[in-house]
């Protein structure tokens, strides 16, 4: 059976992307950090594994890793989802909320890739998906910080795939563009308006709609794609 370790899987994307990989038989293990009752739910729900950490502390992430290994025996593909936003002009951007946006997004996702690949170089295969933003690519106002971290991130996966091909290993990004989660609640109903007028498929996207993307690019179907970064954004970008 393949396996399958998610970060940030507890709600939003994440959760969709849990229930799909379960759908489509995979044995799967997901990260939480305070979400503890949406946790347990898909837990019950799904029978994938939840193990909470933060991310961010290089223990926890260790520790992590090392207990999903335990659960799944190996691990044939991690999901890095994990991630937070902070809306604030750059004048106004605490180093505090800056580092916590940071550790979050991209520290976190470093320490969780470069312990899975550990286990993966010995197998010789395995895939490493990044689950970025649209932002990551063309920045954002007022989100200086988020879109930072997802631009890092697409260019931290585009190493990996140069250094890890060699090992059977393909890495690839997804960078959703406006998706109906928690982290667009900020939102006015006028700003949503505004968004979706400027998407050419006219609807704001569904976390299945990331997770339908994630399943292809990290299964066989996708065996010769690495080092890409894959938009699903309705045409926005």
């Amino acid at each position: 059976m393949k396996t399958a370790l998610v970060t940030g899987g507890s709600r939003g994307i994440g959760k969709a992307i849990v229930r799909q990989l379960r759908q489509e038989g995979y044995q799967v293990a997901f990260g939480y950090k305070d979400a503890m009752d949406q946790a347990k739910a898909l837990s019950e729900e799904t029978g994938a594994f939840a193990i909470r950490a933060d991310l961010g502390d290089e223990t926890q992430a260790l520790a992590f890793v090392e207990t999903a290994i335990s659960r799944l025996r190996h691990l044939d593909a991690v999901v890095l989802n994990a991630g937070i936003s902070h809306f604030s002009l750059t004048q106004d951007l605490r180093y505090a909320d800056w580092k916590k946006v940071m550790d979050s997004n991209l520290t976190g996702a470093f320490l969780v890739s470069r312990e899975a690949i550990k286990a993966m170089i010995p197998r010789q295969e395995g895939s490493l998906l990044f689950i970025s933003s649209m932002w990551g690519l063309r920045g954002a106002a007022c989100e200086a910080a988020y879109a930072a971290s997802k631009g890092g991130m697409i260019a931290f996966a585009a190493s990996l795939a140069q250094e890890l091909g060699t090992s059977g290993i393909r890495v690839n990004c997804l960078a959703p563009g406006l998706i109906d989660t928690d982290m667009n609640k900020g939102f006015t109903a006028e700003e949503m308006d505004t968004l979706i007028g400027r998407i050419p498929l006219g609807r704001i996207g569904r976390p299945e709609d990331i997770a339908k993307a994630a399943t292809f690019l990290i299964s066989d179907r996708a065996g010769y794609i690495t080092g890409q970064v894959l938009g699903v954004d309705g045409g926005f970008v």
